[in-house]
């Protein structure tokens, strides 16, 4: 056994402990592509010194479930929060818009994240936007 390993069975948890979130991320990814590939995504829309917001989902089957889009505005006027949360229905084939958000996109920075829940399971996405 080499000398920098006195404790085999530390390094074993370590190594453990380190790839345990790999695991995780995969069986989730695994667990939802299973389920119907259900897809969330926060698309950005720009216009007229304004970024639009649209936290969506795709559904490859009909569901329902349950989403949070929380959009955080960081910039030299200060700084803000917006939440909407509630239940939805997506149709199988189509986009599903859950939430939208209209903001200055001028010298802003935006964290967006979308949290969804679909029969006790959760996923989501994050976007980060401006900064200009």
């Amino acid at each position: 056994m080499p000398n920098s390993i006195k404790h085999p069975r530390c390094a074993m948890t370590i190594l453990a402990l380190v790839l345990l979130p790999v695991g995780a991320v995969a069986a989730t990814t695994t667990a939802n592509q299973s389920d119907g590939a259900q897809l969330c995504e926060i698309k950005a829309t720009p216009g007229a010194g304004m970024v639009r917001l649209d936290a969506l989902i795709h559904a490859d089957k009909r569901v329902g479930g349950a989403y949070t889009f929380y959009v955080e505005k960081l910039g030299d006027g200060g700084s803000s929060t917006i939440n909407q949360s509630g239940d939805f229905d997506a149709i199988k084939g189509h986009t599903a818009i859950l939430g939208s958000v209209s903001l200055d996109s001028k010298g802003a920075k935006y964290k967006a994240t979308l949290d969804v829940v679909i029969q006790d399971r959760s996923f989501g996405c994050t976007k980060q936007i401006g900064g200009d």
